[in-house]
């Protein structure tokens, strides 16, 4: 038989409900995902260890958009997926990689989309492959 893991008493997971919040920052978000890690993950995982996980959970949310959008079948082990919990899997190890490398993810994110619209003004709009809706 197994060993059980040890249950959480409530004082462990105050604050982690699966109530929607008022609306989320990003730099929240890094707060609520180190506050979880440090309350119940105990630490974070290698920064290798989480590169693997987020291979885990991009192959995961593949599995769901190539059933759901593409010619795949499901199966019925395939069921227990779903986008957005794969999509939220994502960002969580995201953020861990962010947390843990000292990454703010709001001043990346900022500077990311500040070269993209330098980078990219007219690239997109005169793509002649985009002008055309997706058949």
């Amino acid at each position: 038989m197994e060993p059980h893991p040890p249950k959480n008493d409530d004082s462990q997971t105050a604050g982690f409900s699966e109530e929607i919040p008022v609306p989320l920052t990003v730099a929240d978000l890094q707060k609520q995902v180190d506050d979880w890690i440090k309350t119940l993950g105990v630490r974070y995982f290698s920064e290798l260890t989480n590169l693997a996980q987020l291979m885990e959970e991009v192959g995961e949310l593949s599995r769901v958009i190539s059933r759901t959008y593409g010619e795949q079948s499901w199966k019925q082990s395939d069921r227990a997926y779903n986008l957005a919990d794969e999509l939220a899997d994502i960002v969580f190890v995201l953020v861990c990689l962010a947390n843990q490398t000292g990454v703010d993810l709001t001043s990346a994110i900022h500077a990311n989309l500040a070269k993209k619209t330098k980078r990219d003004a007219d690239r997109h709009l005169n793509n002649p492959k985009l002008s055309n809706p997706m058949k």
